[in-house]
């Protein structure tokens, strides 16, 4: 008999391990559904915020979970599934819980399924109802836990809970729903985001408020039974209001954002230099700026920070939708015409080759280079003038001049070494170049500023990585020349005099309207425009974009950060202490046309003269009439076929300046009593 016995549970030992085994290659012959799962695109910050966002293939939101926050993990383990770091998988005691009361009260009471099994259930798409589709989920789940960790099966659930219309995960609908990231939330917020899976459509706080908030409350309820929360905080979260609606997602620096998807397009996160905050207040300074300016003005902006490359902004437009400012498109990147833009470093080159110095004497006179007769914007011509004058007031002459005599060629090769991709009308590069006869970008103007700011080292912008060895474009001496002349730039009427140095420029036609500038640490640049390249009647870069460029420097820090002191070997002196051949720069073409030039006869210069009546008698000799007397750079007789004439000048210290017809001209300093 004992034999029998002994045989017996031998014999059902053995059956129990068969079945065992059996189950067990039951379990590993599981076809799994597919674990790896298409998320959002995402562009972030340098710290992480994202920027902007873009739905997965069906159009659903679906973002990686990151960290979120330990008290909803512990809510929806409490509410879900309390054993869920202890069971296989199925939790065999939970299901017979369920069927026991089904049982009892004819109606289900609780469900079984954990989280494992839903998870099972959302891999697949399958539903809850029908047997076959339970013990499918039922396989799924045991084989998920024998290939994954507890943490990597609620990762998945973090990603795919569904919340409503095309939201899906948790990250998502914190975002959407709370307008939050999921890494910080309150009782209330965390109670919501358990609660709305369980009927996601019916739950969605958007449509059906009033049941998400019931349902909130019983996961607050079972919070409490868990001892997860305590019942006062519970009470005074179910005070707190439901969302009523959805709120969009983020949708910063959205043409950037499109450029580096486009240009990594298997990359699912894109870690940009970009400070959110930054570009948030730019972006609405430049929704500020087109408000009541007709409907087809457009804006750009650029924020770098010159000393590393980084680029901290980047506005396209002022607003990313197609309207009649053809807001898709990123005017950063779009060729236009930079103006006067380029005059600074015609300077520089000169500095460097020893053509001038910030207190040479430039000519400004009319002059023809072969044929081509540019003028001067205001059409005033200012006989001589210092060369800082000359770039702070944006004459064309002398900068033609200078570009006349560096070679066109040479400028073009200075963009070129600074990173600028210039785009030439045809055939080679003029004269016309120096004042703005080529294609250039905002972003190719911001970088050829920032090597100026960085003592003429040009180190290419980026907007994500480490940024390339510099290259010298300039030396210190005449990069800080330059900046020392911009900084002296008088600012827009209501801007702060902070000594921000900048440049502003406008396009033939007034086509464009620009301002860059700098200080110690940071570069801005503007554009203003119509991104279809027709005029703007009226616009001019010193009216319109130079405010702009100072109000962004005002969000962008409270206080400009210092320009660099001047190098050891620059000569900062004035124009009687440099040396002789400094002192006054000729062109080809005033050299030429030099000979039997006008001069003031009188009052000759260094003289103390008197007026008689008011007025003060004055004479030419020499050149070719009609001539222009001009008294510190401003007409006061024109076109005057006589060598003599009386002009009233005002008393004091004052420069008198003769023109001949010829364009050549000549200058007095004297003293009128």
């Amino acid at each position: 008999m004992r034999a029998r016995w002994f045989l017996a549970a031998a014999v059902g030992l053995w059956l129990a391990a068969v079945a065992r085994d059996g189950f067990d290659d039951w379990i590993a012959a599981t076809r799994m559904p597919p674990l790896s799962l298409a998320t959002s695109v995402e562009v972030l910050d340098r710290e992480g915020t994202l920027l902007r966002a873009y739905t997965v293939g069906d159009g659903r939101w679906r973002l990686e979970p990151g960290p979120v926050d330990p008290l909803f993990l512990k809510m929806l383990v409490a509410y879900e599934d309390g054993r869920f770091y202890h069971h296989p998988g199925v939790d065999t005691r939970a299901l017979l819980r369920a069927v026991w009361q089904a049982a009892r009260s004819g109606h289900v009471v609780s469900g079984g399924s954990t989280l494992t099994m839903q998870v099972a259930r959302l891999l697949e798409a399958s539903g809850t109802g029908k047997m076959a589709g339970k013990l499918r989920q039922m396989r799924v789940a045991l084989a998920l836990e024998r290939r994954l960790s507890k943490d990597e099966i609620l990762s998945l659930y973090l990603r795919l809970a569904p919340y409503g219309g095309n939201l899906e995960g948790v990250r998502a609908a914190s975002i959407s729903y709370l307008g939050k990231e999921p890494w910080r939330l309150t009782a209330a917020e965390a109670a919501l985001l358990v609660a709305i899976p369980q009927s996601p459509e019916g739950r969605r706080p958007d449509r059906h408020p009033d049941r998400a908030e019931t349902a909130r409350s019983r996961v607050l309820a079972r919070a409490v039974r868990a001892d997860v929360i305590a019942a006062e905080r519970a009470e005074a979260a179910r005070s707190e209001p439901v969302p009523r609606g959805r709120k969009p997602f983020p949708a910063l620096a959205p043409h950037l954002a499109d450029r580096v998807r486009d240009a990594d397009p298997l990359l699912h996160q894109h870690r940009l230099t970009l400070d959110a905050s930054l570009q948030r207040r730019l972006e609405d300074l430049a929704s500020e700026t087109v408000e009541g300016q007709g409907e087809r003005l457009q804006v750009a902006m650029l924020v770098a920070d010159h000393r590393s490359g980084e680029v901290l902004a980047s506005v396209g437009s002022a607003g990313y939708r197609a309207d009649r400012r053809q807001g898709f498109m990123d005017m950063t990147v779009a060729l236009r015409s930079p103006g006067s833009l380029l005059k600074p470093l015609i300077f520089g080159l000169a500095f460097d080759e020893g053509l001038a110095h910030p207190a040479t004497l430039l000519d400004d006179r009319p002059m023809d280079f072969g044929g081509y007769r540019p003028q001067n914007f205001d059409r005033i011509f200012r006989g001589e003038i210092r060369a800082h004058e000359a770039l702070q007031l944006s004459l064309n002459l002398p900068a033609v001049a200078l570009t006349d005599a560096l070679g066109p060629a040479r400028l073009l090769s200075a963009l070129e070494q600074a990173g600028v991709r210039p785009v030439l009308p045809g055939g080679q590069p003029g004269l016309a170049v120096a004042l703005g006869g080529v294609g250039v970008t905002l972003a190719d103007m911001v970088q050829l500023y920032a090597a100026m700011a960085r003592g003429g080292v040009v180190l290419p912008l980026h907007v994500r990585g480490e940024g390339e060895t510099g290259r010298r474009l300039l030396s210190g001496v005449s990069a800080w020349q330059v900046a020392d002349i911009l900084s002296g730039m008088p600012p827009p009427p209501g801007a702060p005099a902070n000594r921000l140095a900048y440049k502003t420029g406008t396009s033939y036609g007034h086509r464009d309207a620009w301002a860059i500038g700098f200080d110690g640490a940071h570069v801005v640049g503007v554009w203003l425009g119509r991104a279809d390249g027709t005029p703007v009647p009226g616009v001019f870069g010193a009216d319109l974009a130079a405010p702009v460029l100072f109000r962004a420097f005002a969000r962008l820090k409270p206080a400009l950060t210092p320009l660099p002191p001047p190098p050891r070997a620059a000569l900062t002196v004035s124009n009687a202490e440099l040396p002789q051949p400094l002192r006054r720069f000729r062109s080809r073409v005033a050299a030429f046309a030099a000979e039997d030039g006008p001069a003031v006869a009188f009052p000759p210069d260094g003289a103390e003269v008197e007026r008689l009546g008011g007025r003060l008698k004055v004479k030419v000799e020499g050149g070719s009439g009609p001539f222009t007397w001009l008294a510190d750079g401003a007409p006061v007789a024109i076109a005057l076929p006589g060598r003599e004439t009386m002009l009233d000048l005002a008393p004091g210290f004052l420069t008198l300046s003769v023109i001949d017809g010829d364009g050549r001209s000549a200058r007095s300093s004297i003293r009128v009593h």
